[in-house]
């Protein structure tokens, strides 16, 4: 049976995460970021920014070199899970106008979608996302026509002339990906007019 089409307006939401490894029946979330894309993000409401306390023991060290974390130093200064994903559900609620929907936007949107889904469903039984994202990688290659080889961040970066220094920081990442996606969305629109 088809599904209704849902025509509301919608709001972008730039989310980046931080993992102990690659998929979170294993590994914890250890940080999530995120803005609003059409945002200048000049108000600290424009933004969200949340480290987590580990709920589960499972450790890649390439993981955690990457985003410079420890699950002890987490434990000791992150933020409940439960607590966090409720505050990250309340300030997408609050950045989403009444009658408007969140889209979560993402680069490799199916990594990060797989953690925000999961903790969003164990931790508070509902997504404010609903059950879908939009992946930039894919929408670039939508664009431009490009192949997948083509679609690192730092090749889409270029193409772009945009400046993106992947911190691996949530917030600073998913600032950088609301860059880019408003580039592609540009190219988009040129090649339509």
């Amino acid at each position: 049976m088809p599904h209704a089409r849902d025509d509301r307006p919608v709001t972008l939401i730039s989310v980046d995460i931080e993992a102990a490894g690659p998929s979170p029946s294993n590994y914890a979330m250890l940080s999530i970021g995120a803005c609003v894309i059409d945002r200048l993000q000049t108000a600290a409401t424009d933004h969200f920014y949340a480290e987590l306390k580990p709920d589960r023991e499972g450790v890649l060290d390439s993981a955690m070199s990457v985003g410079g974390f420890t699950l002890d130093g987490l434990r000791a200064s992150g933020t409940d899970p439960k607590t966090a994903m409720q505050a990250f559900a309340d300030w997408i609620d609050s950045v989403t106008p009444e009658g408007s929907r969140a889209v979560m936007v993402g680069f490799n949107a199916p990594f990060d979608w797989m953690f925000v889904a999961d903790y969003f469903d164990r931790y508070l039984g509902r997504n404010p996302f609903g059950h879908s994202a939009l992946d930039i990688k894919a929408f670039y290659m939508g664009v431009t026509g490009l192949p997948w080889a083509e679609t690192s961040m730092a090749r889409v970066a270029e193409h772009y002339r945009v400046t993106v220094d992947l911190t691996h920081n949530a917030l600073d990442d998913a600032r950088d990906q609301a860059a880019l996606f408003r580039s592609v969305r540009a190219e988009r629109a040129a090649r339509s007019d």
